[in-house]
Order: C-alpha cells, then structure tokens, then sequence
C-alpha cells in the first residue's frame, strides 16, 4: 500500500492519524479555504448576506469550527472564507447547509499548514 496523506497533518505511513497538537496541549484542527459565490437569489438578497454571514459563524461554531478569516472578494469568487473544522465530515455537512439555503455556492480546499507541508515533502524520501 503507498503513502496516501491523510486529511489531517501528522498522518503516517500507515495512513493512521496522529493528530497534531498545537502549543497548550489541544488538538489542531484542520483549516479549509472556502470560495463562495451568491447565486442568482443570494445576489437579490446580498443586503440579507451580512446576518447569513453570522448565522454561518454561529452555526460552524455549534459544530466545533470556527471562522478564521473572511473576505469580500473581486474577480472569480465574491467570497473567500478561512475556516477550521475537526475534520473533513463537520466541514462538509456545513457546506452542504450553507448551500442548502440556495444564496451561495461554495467549493471548499483543504490546506495544510507549512509544518504539514514539510512533512509530506520529506516522506517523499
């Protein structure tokens, strides 16, 4: 079986997980990019956007993410969202209910911090 990075840093070899841990002892958790675009309804409601924007954050937050950072946007995306989440499944059932309210469309990229990078690097041998 070859390597395979799992989705979280501190994956080995094996494919198990040994999750990372962050200065104070917690688990890190993993940080995704998320692009997000108002659909045609979202662009008529845009003056609603700020108070979805905070039920998005409260709702990411009751699932134990958090927003990192957020961005208005110019060009191909009208939206860029820095998030974590305990893993790839919170993140993606958080999508799947921003998009269910039909305003935005999202696409989500995991991104592995330049410690995580470094170790997948040098497992390249």
């Amino acid at each position: 079986m070859g390597y395979k990075p799992d989705a979280r840093p501190g994956a080995g070899r094996s494919g198990q997980v040994s999750r990372s841990v962050a200065p104070g002892g917690r688990c890190a958790m993993t940080t995704y990019i998320v692009l997000i675009n108002w659909t045609e309804l979202g662009a008529k409601n845009v003056r609603e956007s700020p108070k979805r924007l905070d039920a998005a954050k409260k709702l990411l937050g009751e699932m134990g993410g958090s927003f990192k950072a957020f961005y208005l946007t110019m060009g191909e995306c009208d939206m860029v969202a820095i998030v974590e989440a305990p893993d790839d499944a919170v993140l993606a059932r958080f999508a799947l209910m921003l998009s269910s309210g039909g305003n935005v469309k999202t696409r989500t990229m995991k991104a592995f911090p330049e410690f995580a990078y470094r170790e997948i690097i040098s497992s390249l041998g």
